[in-house]
């Protein structure tokens, strides 16, 4: 019930299916030219476009997963680093540059910086949204103040804790893995966001009055 209630897309009063609905309307409010547009999709897969309410005149998707290489009408999927891109992309320019709940996965300070010049080359505009270090829910484990948690009881939750929004965050069997897990999210605060991404205007997208995630856009 818990899942149904905040995760599961398919439920139209879910938290996830609200947040996207908003998030999806005020990106095409802020890009009303989006379906004429090229752009180049950092972490995302060409199957999450069959949600969005305007499908751009070409979208290239770069993803580690192997599984998410095609081609869907439109839309491309391509295996690859968003911090360092194929050779094919290097040379090409986009429209606009968009990443949705990446940036937080990367690894690191200076992996960020990569992904943050990935952006700014890539194309005229951009849309990167990453959760927020401060909403007091952590979004990929559902458990409240998770990100806040010493290592040690952060790889206790993942181990433990029966709820997440993927697969990739099911309580995995070992300690190892499950620090592993763990120490692949790192959420970032405002002001991280804007370190990274100091030109961009930071739009706090909002939940029940308090900020669920950050937007970088330009």
């Amino acid at each position: 019930m818990l899942k149904s209630m905040l995760v599961d897309y398919s439920n139209p009063n879910s938290l996830a299916h609200r947040a996207r609905t908003r998030r999806w309307e005020e990106m095409v409010r802020r890009f009303p030219e989006l379906g004429d547009m090229r752009v180049l999709d950092l972490g995302g897969t060409p199957q999450s476009w069959t949600h969005a309410p305007v499908t751009p005149a070409q979208v290239v998707c770069v993803n580690l997963d192997s599984h998410h290489e095609c081609r869907e009408g439109r839309v491309t999927g391509l295996v690859g680093d968003a911090c360092d891109l194929p050779d094919a992309l290097r040379n090409e320019r986009f429209d606009l540059v968009y990443s949705n709940s990446l940036m937080e996965h990367v690894g690191g300070h200076s992996r960020r910086q990569r992904f943050a010049e990935t952006v700014y080359t890539g194309g005229d505009l951009h849309w990167v949204q990453t959760p927020y270090r401060y909403f007091p829910v952590e979004p990929h484990w559902l458990f409240p103040g998770m990100q806040w948690l010493p290592f040690r009881a952060k790889v206790a939750v993942v181990r433990h804790w029966p709820h997440g929004t993927s697969r990739q965050h099911r309580r995995p069997p070992t300690v190892t893995e499950a620090a592993a897990k763990a120490a692949e999210v790192e959420l970032l605060s405002a002001t991280g966001m804007r370190t990274y991404f100091p030109h961009s205007q930071i739009w706090f997208e909002r939940f029940a009055g308090l900020p669920k995630s950050l937007v970088a856009r330009s």
